[in-house]
């Protein structure tokens, strides 16, 4: 008898919903003065779950792992997670404890983020059933740096993934704290995939020049050892792969609603067209045109594109 189907990616991390202010000036007046902006919307967080949502529409089979709080903000996200076609089994839910969430400013070009962080701390390696690590192609953790117990886990859990078969990837985020180590190059030199944002890898390897830093984070003993893709935002993104193979792609032409979540959504089409064996330029070219097309909605998933739009958007891309 057939066990169950193998799952194209597991995503391990934060599952919070953000409270998306856009307007062309949504900052707010103190002094209980009020303002009217364009709209507000509750709807789905977080880096992880983002990703999830983006893989799934982009028609792989996914499941995430996360911790949300026993109240009306992680029914939502587990609901709407799995409306969006993302296995939520496994997420655990935490009795007494409130579930994370951000709310974002955003006025389509740029965005400002305030985080309360409740459960988004509290996932653990120890949460992932064995059979689901079992069944996994590929393992994903965000927001490393709003992790930090499972942070240490990394290199452990991700040995674990490469022995059952599964490749490995991982997303920094953003280090509040502005230290940009913690641990993280023991958990990078275990991953076979970073993805940060441009602002990120320059950080992390304490390099300028972008396409040196991201051959920074690549590198092992001096060669190169990993795939480093990062997203530049509007000026696209650039990748390097294991064997020092460059590639860069241009941002697809959009009027943004909303940046909120193109950076995972480039997570999710770069690792759709990666487990594909597709070249680096083909893989970058979809992360681009996944996360530029994913801008078109307020918030990180409504605006994400189907597969026959990514493709689409990416013949259209001209070649680097």
């Amino acid at each position: 008898m057939a066990g169950p189907p193998k799952l194209d990616l597991l995503v391990v991390g934060e599952v919070n919903p953000d409270v998306v202010v856009w307007d062309p000036d949504p900052a707010p007046v103190f002094g209980q003065a009020e303002r009217f902006v364009e709209g507000i919307r509750l709807t789905i967080g977080s880096s992880s779950a983002i990703t999830a949502c983006g893989a799934a529409r982009l028609g792989l089979r996914v499941a995430l792992v996360g911790v949300v709080g026993d109240d009306a903000l992680g029914r939502f996200m587990l609901e709407a997670l799995a409306a969006r076609g993302v296995d939520v089994s496994a997420c655990r839910v935490a009795t007494g404890r409130p579930t994370g969430a951000s709310v974002i400013l955003g006025n389509g070009q740029d965005r400002a983020i305030l985080t309360a962080m409740g459960t988004i701390a509290d996932v653990r390696a120890g949460d992932i059933p064995p059979a689901l690590l079992a069944r996994a192609r590929h393992v994903h953790v965000g927001s490393y740096f709003l992790q930090p117990g499972l942070a240490t886990e990394i290199p452990v859990l991700f040995r674990a993934a490469r022995a059952a078969g599964a490749t490995t990837s991982l997303d920094p985020n953003w280090d509040p704290s502005g230290s940009w180590d913690a641990g993280f190059r023991a958990a990078a030199a275990e991953a076979d995939v970073l993805l940060p944002n441009a602002a990120e890898c320059r950080a992390l390897a304490g390099v300028e020049d972008l396409e040196a830093a991201a051959r920074a984070l690549g590198s092992g003993d001096g060669a190169p050892r990993r795939t480093v893709a990062v997203k530049g935002g509007p000026e696209g993104g650039l990748a390097v792969g294991p064997r020092g193979q460059l590639a860069r792609a241009a941002a697809t032409a959009v009027d943004p609603v909303d940046t909120t979540g193109a950076g995972d959504s480039f997570n999710a089409g770069f690792l759709a067209a990666w487990l594909e064996g597709r070249p680096l330029e083909d893989a970058l070219r979809l992360a681009v045109a996944c996360g530029s097309l994913s801008t078109r909605a307020a918030g990180g998933t409504d605006g994400q594109p189907t597969r026959e739009e990514a493709e689409t958007a990416v013949l259209g891309m001209p070649r680097a």
